[in-house]
């Protein structure tokens, strides 16, 4: 089944005018210029700023947790020109105020998981009680994602359906000019409902905002934890704001020197070799419920069920739910691999049954909670509305990508050498961003001289962020550390015990660094 477009259409940002005028003083911003402009340094501008940084947060109760609402400029640019973005932040509020260090700010991961459903989601609990004591857990949902307003939106393709399945390789001109044809379209819905923030939506941008959030706070400097996305988030802002990072978790980590198809060869490899970790351990964490007795068998498989998906979609047994094709078998198969714990059972036992020639159970995974493998997205608590649409508009804002499809086309044959159909799927995938508006952002090494040491967090099974980014990514921060997880599924901290969280709770709350070879 294609990807469902879920929109919503927000109303514009309130007004600079009504921001605070209470005095947190600006300190001087970073140096990388956001997607937006070119960055104005004349008093007008630099009062406009203050204005943003010298805001106060009007906390209200929403349930067991404190709601307020952040304005910031669209364009860093021109922040004096009154277009703004309003961003929902939610806290949960330390039970121990005589003890508190300051705000923990995290990202959940995406682009395009709302921090606040995040934590709206938990209450935070996925930090230790040992990180609740001694911080408010903050999240936000970040310019054009979730309750932001204005909001990415997308409108529907109106096109007519071809009718025929889609395959999850595009081999012949036929299948490729389709592809390409229904990438444009999809597009263009973007550009025709959202066209006047695509530009000013990406990375560079939110991580300016998150300073302007640290402000808000009041907190001298940021305490931050990013999962998978969120750790692009991190690297960003460290990159701006060197000087202002207390302490920097990056868990799931993503290397921002490689290019489109660096990333979507990197990706797709993850994904094989998840697949592969599924057959070889599933009997160790789904037990009885494995679809083979070996881990051939299992390979197998998943092997001969794309096949059949791609001659004909499976068939399901409940009038509320799509047969399976090729394309969203793969969705289902690597999305079950972000959390092997929660997830591999059900795979199994929907496999199992579709062996027996009822998809009906891998239906029903696919229209429940299903994660996108669009990108590096933790699925926990994240928002429905717009995550499909702010994917894009991050990922493509973010990475620089071809304008013709012949180097799209090109890349096919050695993703699928390297990564089978989760290869060639991840380079389809990037299809999108050929025809979406263009920014700033190139592929580069991390330059952030003066940040304190980050701690960077791999996993050396994860699906969707493989390991060898965060080993890349720790050896580009200065003094950066790199604590392994040898495990399986997308991300650590949180999931992965407690010798995980002992060492980032203590580098988060005393920055306590870990060892050279820190591996639990």
């Amino acid at each position: 089944m294609n990807r469902a477009g879920r929109h919503r259409r927000h109303p514009l940002a309130l007004p600079l005018a009504v921001l605070s005028l209470a005095a947190a003083s600006l300190v001087g911003c970073g140096g990388t210029g956001g997607t937006g402009g070119t960055g104005g340094s004349g008093a007008e501008e630099q009062a406009a700023l203050k204005l943003f940084y010298g805001q106060k947060l009007t906390w209200a109760d929403c349930g067991d947790l404190k709601c307020a609402r952040l304005t910031v400029p669209r364009d860093y640019g021109h922040p004096e020109n009154g277009k703004t973005f309003v961003l929902p932040v939610t806290k949960a509020a330390t039970a121990d105020p005589d003890e508190r260090v300051g705000s923990l700010v995290y990202n959940p991961g995406g682009p395009g998981a709302s921090g606040v459903s995040d934590l709206k989601a938990d209450g935070g609990e996925v930090f230790s009680r040992a990180v609740r004591a001694r911080f408010d857990i903050v999240s936000f949902d970040p310019r054009g994602v979730g309750g932001s307003k204005p909001a990415v939106t997308c409108a529907q393709d109106t096109g007519e359906e071809s009718g025929e399945p889609e395959p999850i390789t595009p081999a012949t001109a036929k299948d490729r000019a389709r592809a390409f044809a229904a990438a444009r379209a999809e597009a263009a819905g973007c550009v025709r409902a959202s066209g006047g923030i695509l530009r000013q939506v990406g990375t560079v941008d939110a991580a300016r905002d998150l300073d302007v959030l640290r402000a808000a706070l009041g907190d001298k400097k940021l305490t931050y934890l990013g999962w998978s996305y969120g750790t692009s988030l991190g690297t960003s802002y460290a990159e701006q704001f060197p000087h202002r990072v207390r302490a920097l978790v990056l868990d799931g980590a993503i290397d921002p020197s490689l290019n489109w198809r660096q990333r979507a060869l990197s990706q797709g490899t993850g994904f094989r070799r998840a697949v592969d970790d599924y057959a070889e351990q599933c009997a160790d964490i789904a037990g009885d419920s494995c679809p083979g007795a070996t881990p051939r068998e299992i390979s197998e498989l998943i092997e001969e069920l794309y096949e059949q998906a791609a001659r004909e979609p499976l068939p399901v047994d409940d009038e509320d739910l799509y047969d399976v094709d090729a394309r969203t078998l793969l969705d289902i198969v690597t999305g079950a691999m972000y959390t092997p714990e929660d997830q591999w059972e059900d795979l199994s036992e929907a496999l199992s049954a579709a062996v027996d020639g009822d998809g009906t159970k891998l239906a029903a995974l696919a229209e429940g909670d299903e994660p996108s493998t669009d990108s590096h997205k933790k699925p926990r608590g994240t928002d429905p509305e717009n995550d499909d649409e702010a994917i894009l508009a991050v990922s493509c804002l973010d990475t620089p990508h071809p304008r013709t499809a012949g180097p799209y086309w090109n890349a096919l044959g050695p993703a699928g050498k390297a990564a089978g159909v989760y290869g060639t799927s991840s380079v389809v995938d990037e299809l999108t961003c050929a025809n979406w508006p263009t920014g700033t952002q190139r592929p580069h090494r991390v330059s952030a001289k003066g940040v304190p040491p980050v701690l960077v967090v791999g996993t050396t099974g994860d699906p969707a962020t493989p390991y060898e980014e965060a080993r890349a990514l720790a050896e580009q921060f200065p003094g950066g550390m790199l604590l392994t997880y040898e495990g399986v599924g997308h991300t650590a901290y949180g999931r992965a015990g407690s010798c995980v969280t002992e060492a980032v709770d203590a580098y988060l709350i005393t920055r306590k660094p870990v060892g050279s070879d820190a591996t639990c």
